[in-house]
């Protein structure tokens, strides 16, 4: 089997439907000002926000188990302690648990896989051919992102009431977690004699969480569409630095999307 596939052979059944990251990002309606804000249980665009949102969980864990994969088998001993490729074993086992629940969440909401499209963005964040860098860009960026989606999830299904969609966020939220902390232990642990190494994948990661941003989508408040799990980060590896900064930068992209669009 060949090593660091690109995102353009990853394999998909006529159900998908491809698009680029350049048109997912460039698609406002998903991330468009109308849509820039929570999720209100009260209003019923709320339900086809859910839907697509589910769909997108859906088909970025698919892009998480195939992450995953890769950094298990893309790289050496020499590259890869034997026991980082064991944890990145065990994040595919979960991430295909995650595929597993995500479809049968896609039913329990009404949502047909391929109902919305699919970007390879976040499988593009596992594509680095360093080591070190794939740690940053998918168990912390992307498994970050991860973290912030199902709590904004798992609190939206408690103010709908729906113990279902509450349980699943619930438990894939806590295997989340686990995932960034695995890739803030190795990432370290690579690292730890090549400190200029460490903060250039620091910075790898900062780009790609420039991205998950979403235009600002990400924050703090209440308001935000999805929303920063402090907490959890913490729990995850992240310091209060590192938090603080990712806020700052989706703050920053807000406030300029809005200053945007009032042109």
């Amino acid at each position: 089997m060949r090593t660091q596939l690109p995102p353009q052979d990853l394999a998909r059944d006529e159900r998908f439907h491809r698009i680029s990251t350049t048109d997912r990002f460039n698609d406002l309606r998903p991330n468009g000002l109308s849509q820039a804000g929570r999720m209100d249980p009260e209003s019923h665009e709320s339900f086809d926000r859910a839907r697509r949102q589910m769909h997108g969980i859906f088909v970025g864990e698919i892009q998480a188990l195939e992450g995953a994969g890769r950094t298990a088998y893309d790289y050496t001993t020499d590259e890869t302690p034997f026991a980082m490729k064991l944890d990145m074993a065990r994040q595919c086992w979960d991430e295909a648990r995650h595929v597993e629940i995500s479809l049968m969440l896609g039913d329990h909401m009404g949502t047909e896989v391929g109902e919305y499209s699919e970007a390879v963005t976040l499988f593009e964040a596992a594509c680095h051919p360093d080591p070190v860098f794939r740690l940053a860009g998918v168990n912390r960026a992307l498994e970050g992102l991860a973290i912030d989606v199902f709590t904004t999830m798992r609190d939206f299904a408690a103010e709908m009431n729906d113990p279902v969609l509450w349980f699943c966020e619930d438990w894939m939220l806590a295997d989340e977690v686990t995932h960034v902390k695995m890739g803030s232990t190795w990432l370290r642990e690579i690292t730890k004699d090549d400190k200029e190494r460490q903060q250039q994948a620091l910075e790898f990661q900062r780009t790609v969480d420039g991205l998950f941003n979403f235009r600002g989508a990400r924050g703090e408040t209440r308001e935000a569409s999805i929303q920063l799990a402090r907490k959890f980060r913490e729990m995850a590896g992240f310091d209060t630095e590192e938090i603080d900064e990712i806020a700052a930068m989706a703050e920053q992209q807000r406030a300029e999307r809005l200053a945007n669009a009032a042109y």
